[in-house]
């Protein structure tokens, strides 16, 4: 058995539209400002789709849906993580787990993070971890400017 482990970030400012949802991990964070993005600016997913491209060695999200492709406009997330799954499965590469960090001053995300980590290992089919922290004040993210993810995956050649 080879093990291979790949990490993920991303990053997005809140949205200025008012009716723009804030999705993360698959979730619907009522009542809170969306991240502007091409996509639904799901930046949990987005990073864990980096972390398990990564692990593959299969390039990076951008590689294989590029934000510039009209395809992708609010395109849900966690399917383009599905695809990224069947990538990785398909160059040989089970996932073992994965552990999964948000970064935001606001909203809280504590009442959320179970719901993001069941729906993350549901798509996964593995466990995943999720954490909420804070930006303490300190720089963009928190001034309360956007959000930050970041993931790590483990995964198996199969």
């Amino acid at each position: 058995m080879t093990l291979r482990v790949g990490q993920g970030f991303d990053v997005h400012r809140f949205s200025d539209d008012p009716s723009r949802r804030l999705v993360l991990g698959g979730v619907v964070v009522e009542g809170a400002q969306g991240l502007a993005a091409h996509s639904d600016g799901d930046a949990l997913a987005h990073a864990l789709c980096d972390a398990l491209l990564g692990a593959a060695a299969l390039g990076d999200l951008g590689q294989h849906f590029p934000d510039n492709d009209p395809r992708y406009s609010g395109a849900d997330s966690t399917l383009l993580l599905a695809d990224v799954v069947a990538l990785v499965a398909g160059a040989g590469h089970k996932v073992v787990n994965a552990d999964c960090t948000v970064v935001a001053e606001r909203p809280r995300l504590s009442p959320f993070v179970r719901a993001m980590a069941e729906e993350l290992s549901r798509i996964l089919d593995a466990p995943v971890s999720v954490k909420a922290t804070r930006g303490e004040g300190l720089g963009a993210i928190g001034r309360a400017e956007g959000i930050a993810c970041l993931a790590v995956v483990l995964v198996e050649r199969e």
